[in-house]
């Protein structure tokens, strides 16, 4: 049977995996045998997520009922109830629901009604709490198909630490780093030299180790010093896999999605209050702002050096009429210029402009010229793909270092943009 459990947590603390970590052990005792424990990411862009809008889903073997009851009543303690904004929602199948719905909650918006005709349909029992929205991860915890998948080692907080200032050595983070990369990734970030793998929130999870295997991740766990945690859980996952991205044409794309797409570069990247960098991409005749804000750091830098005429491939988070970046794909580098009047050949002097369309003249010794000065500049882009550092990645967001999918590379590479035969996923 599938379990699944979403919406459980709020700003002011408590983590939906933090209960399902619990809950494996509270089955395990009950003689419920847990096959594997799944956290699954679902769409970035929801409104009503607390943090990382994650959802868990436990494979386990056993009677039903008695599981049903038991992940009820472990939601029932530990969720914060109080919070205006948590509604939690579970959901035990002995069915597997067809996928759509995961890809949906992933890519898209769900409502509970439709979360509910799918557990219906399945015969699974399922409990809403509150306005039950808390059902739509559940069931999508649930649906989740995993052809591409990472892991995560969470450890967890005692209870009487909560809320406190968290010890864990910071050298044997980057320690761990430079010992298990590229198996693991996003630990810390040693361009920034910050902690990545830490949070500051008020919830029970002292830090998250995320890897290729189970074994390479609690290698890396290894070499954490900290403070004694209560539990840890090595989680299946679906982050750093980009399956939230979707192939995408400018002036086509709708609110809250996430794509890739292809488009020209068109005028200057400005550099806004905040340090913000915003870039205008063009397809057809029709224009997209694409996003570098502040906390992706030198990937903006990145994004200043495009020139007018260069061929990208942008992803990221449609929100508010822009594309927000996670990463960027260089296809063809434009020839970048500067245009200059020229030096007056009679007096050694740079001339000026003689007004609109009147060429140039030289104020020293009268010279004239209708041809500027046109010097080649030696672009320091390359084409290839750039990323946003580890601090500001999105959990979803697949690392350069797990390599590009096919579908990806080959949006880079065609003149055409995607080849929707390389899209495996639906």
């Amino acid at each position: 049977m599938w379990i699944g459990i979403d919406d459980t947590d709020s700003p002011a603390g408590m983590c939906t995996t933090y209960i399902g970590a619990v809950l494996v052990r509270r089955l395990a005792q009950a003689g419920v045998r847990v096959v594997e424990a799944r956290l699954v990411r679902l769409n970035p862009n929801v409104i009503h997520k607390t943090r990382g809008n994650a959802a868990v889903c436990i494979e386990a073997e056993g009677d039903m009922e008695a599981t049903f009851a038991l992940t009820c009543a472990c939601v029932e303690e530990l969720a914060e109830f109080d919070a205006a904004g948590t509604n939690p929602g579970v959901a035990v199948s002995r069915v597997r629901p067809p996928p759509d719905f995961y890809y949906a909650a992933l890519r898209d918006f769900c409502t509970v009604e439709e979360a509910v005709e799918v557990l219906e349909s399945v015969g699974a029992r399922y409990r809403g709490y509150k306005n039950r929205r808390g059902l739509i991860g559940a069931t999508a915890a649930v649906a989740s198909v995993l052809p591409d998948r990472t892991y995560e080692l969470l450890a967890y907080r005692k209870q009487g630490m909560w809320g406190t200032p968290r010890q864990v050595d910071r050298s044997s983070l980057f320690r761990a780093e430079e010992t298990t990369g590229p198996h693991t990734w996003d630990t810390v970030d040693r361009e920034n030299d910050l902690v990545v793998c830490v949070p500051h929130t008020p919830d029970p999870v002292l830090f998250g180790i995320r890897g290729e295997s189970p074994a390479w991740v609690r290698e890396a766990r290894s070499y954490v010093h900290s403070e004694e945690p209560a539990c840890e859980q090595v989680y299946t996952t679906n982050q750093g896999t980009d399956t939230h991205l979707v192939p995408g044409t400018i002036g086509e794309l709708r609110e809250g999605r996430s794509y890739l797409l292809r488009g020209t570069v068109v005028g200057s990247p400005t550099t806004g209050p905040g340090g913000h960098v915003s870039l205008l991409l063009a397809d057809g005749g029709v224009e997209v702002r694409c996003m570098a804000y502040e906390p992706t750091k030198g990937f903006r830098d990145v994004v200043r050096e495009l020139v007018p005429g260069d061929v990208v491939v942008a992803a990221g988070s449609y929100k508010g009429g822009s594309l927000n970046l996670e990463k960027l794909g260089i296809c063809l580098l434009a020839d970048a210029v500067r245009v200059r009047p020229p030096v007056c050949p009679a007096c050694g002097k740079r001339m000026t402009s003689a007004g609109t369309g009147k060429g140039y003249k030289c104020r020293v010794c009268g010279a004239r010229s209708r041809e500027p000065e046109v010097e080649r500049l030696e672009r320091l882009l390359r084409p290839g793909w750039y990323e946003v550092p580890p601090t500001a990645r999105r959990h979803l967001a697949r690392p350069l270092m797990r390599g590009v999918p096919a579908w990806q590379q080959a949006m880079l590479q065609s003149d055409r943009g995607c080849d929707c035969s390389l899209h495996k996923q639906p």
